[in-house]
């Protein structure tokens, strides 16, 4: 991990420490809107999981496990490793799934150990001090990170450079969702899609590891 990349890990476990105080355990205290658009991500994301059960996953920027709740409420016969660099987010976690037998948290940047699938919601979107070049840069070693630690596949989302102007933000990053593709296309598998129909300013990569 380069300099660069450990600073940005810095600030990003800061900055969402200090969401963790304001609003506590909810969707604002990730910069989602509320638990409806929440949903609909997590809809996507785990289009990359074919059945609902006897599956390992890890969730990179798991924050207070929002997305092990979903799939504890659809799949069976899975486990979940949840890995965020907030410690406050990941002490609230364990908090919170004290009594989950298959839920495990860590402080950590990589996912501890290999899993069927990796999952990355929303860790791409504020960009804080950034320049546009150096997060791409963070953001490119993050998905080698997923690709590593997945053996099926594994998906992610970001915020859209299709996005209506007046509603950009420039602490934001928009990603180009045609590079993107592109980019996982060439480096990590054939199987990928692109899912940027769903209602919001984002859109969804999945990356399908088949023989």
């Amino acid at each position: 991990m380069g300099n660069k990349t450990a600073d940005i890990l810095v600030e990003v476990a800061g900055y969402y420490s200090a969401k963790l105080a304001e609003h506590g355990e909810t969707p604002r205290r990730v910069d989602w809107n509320g638990e409806e658009s929440q949903e609909l991500r997590f809809d996507q994301l785990t289009q990359i999981i074919p059945q609902p059960a006897d599956f390992s996953l890890n969730d990179l920027g798991c924050g207070y496990g929002a997305l092990f709740d979903y799939l504890n409420s659809r799949c069976r016969h899975f486990t979940y490793n949840g890995s965020d660099v907030s410690a406050d987010m990941v002490r609230s976690a364990q908090d919170r799934h004290a009594n989950s037998p298959n839920a495990f948290f860590s402080i950590a940047a990589e996912p501890p150990e290999m899993a069927d699938y990796g999952i990355a919601s929303g860790i791409f979107n504020v960009r804080l001090g950034c320049s546009n070049a150096e997060w791409c840069t963070y953001l490119e070693v993050t998905l080698d990170v997923l690709d590593r630690t997945s053996r099926l596949g594994f998906a992610f989302n970001c915020l859209t450079s299709y996005s209506d102007e007046d509603k950009m933000r420039d602490y934001l990053y928009y990603a180009d969702p045609c590079v993107l593709f592109d980019l996982c296309k060439r480096r990590y598998s054939r199987h990928v899609a692109l899912l940027h129909d769903y209602g919001l300013y984002e859109f969804t990569i999945l990356v399908k590891k088949q023989p």
